[in-house]
């Protein structure tokens, strides 16, 4: 048995020393309650940039209030390896517990949407960067690539994740589903209905256990610098969290849950991968790898290595 829980928190938006001070607390209660797998939504660290969805004239290419808040982005954004990154590594030691962070990830001048899951004693397992940004995403994030297509093992259990609308690539479910994920954290800035139906989805295809983790996000927590800040009700709730745990029939173990702060905490069966095993196996007998294969390539690309 694995007890999971995600995190459904307000998101410190631009703050990266609060955005951990409440990763820290958040863990320590996840812990305290029995979890051993601890998931956070989608660049928690730190906070999804709503702004881009909510705000017109972000896409503005010579605004000041932009540029203002792109920087205050970038300068709150985590390296790998930094002290912020150090602090991550410390509250997964701290606390025994895997930890599957979101973050704006920044590497030279660019920024990542990724994903960075550390072990029980601290260790980075796997080093995530969202394959393609979405749609306005683009505006803020560089293309990821395979390198994090992976399930790292710990304590027998494989644990692979994606980012949001990777849940729709069809070729990056099957690398992880081929890699023996049990659970996959998905990380969504808040899980929508077809953000619910893709996570179980998921489950059901891979035969696995999905910690679907959502945010929330206050209107009146965005950056007053961007253009039409002031004319969003301020006390509209952008992101509404929806975190939930799935089985791998696709069936819910715990959640939805909407507008609240709490731990969506659920405990996993693991000998139900089996069970379910018999009638579908996507990488083993209802697979052809005689008619399809997937070549992944795992280099890590960004920066040019002199």
């Amino acid at each position: 048995m694995l007890r999971v829980a995600a995190v459904q928190a307000l998101t410190p938006l631009l703050d990266l020393v609060r955005a951990l001070a409440a990763v820290e607390s958040w863990t320590a209660r996840a812990a305290a309650d029995g979890a051993r797998l601890v998931v956070l939504p989608e660049t928690f660290l730190p906070g999804y940039p709503a702004w881009l969805d909510v705000s017109p004239g972000t896409a503005l290419w010579d605004d000041a209030g932009v540029k203002a808040v792109h920087e205050r982005l970038f300068a709150n954004a985590v390296e790998v390896p930094s002290p912020a990154y150090e602090r991550l590594a410390a509250c997964a030691r701290a606390h025994r517990v895997t930890l599957v962070a979101g973050v704006h990830e920044r590497a030279g001048r660019t920024l990542y949407n990724s994903v960075l899951t550390f072990a029980p004693d601290g260790a980075l397992l796997a080093h995530h960067r969202k394959l393609v940004p979405t749609y306005s995403e683009r505006m803020i994030w560089g293309a990821g690539d395979g390198a994090g297509l992976i399930a790292p093992e710990v304590d027998g259990v494989r644990i692979g994740s994606l980012v949001c609308w990777e849940h729709w690539m069809p070729t990056a479910r099957q690398v992880l589903h081929d890699a023996g994920e049990d659970v996959h954290a998905a990380l969504w800035p808040q899980v929508k209905e077809m953000n619910l139906v893709a996570s179980r989805h998921y489950a059901f295809e891979g035969r696995c256990f999905v910690v679907a983790c959502g945010a929330l996000l206050r209107a009146s927590d965005l950056p007053m610098e961007l253009p039409a800040a002031s004319s969003i009700a301020r006390d509209e709730l952008l992101l509404k969290g929806g975190s939930a745990v799935i089985a791998p029939d696709g069936r819910l173990l715990a959640g939805p849950v909407y507008d609240t702060e709490t731990l969506v905490i659920a405990d996993c069966d693991l000998r139900e991968i089996a069970r379910e095993s018999m009638t579908l196996d996507v990488s083993g007998h209802y697979s052809r790898p005689d008619v399809f294969t997937i070549t992944v390539d795992r280099t890590r690309r960004g920066l040019i290595t002199r």
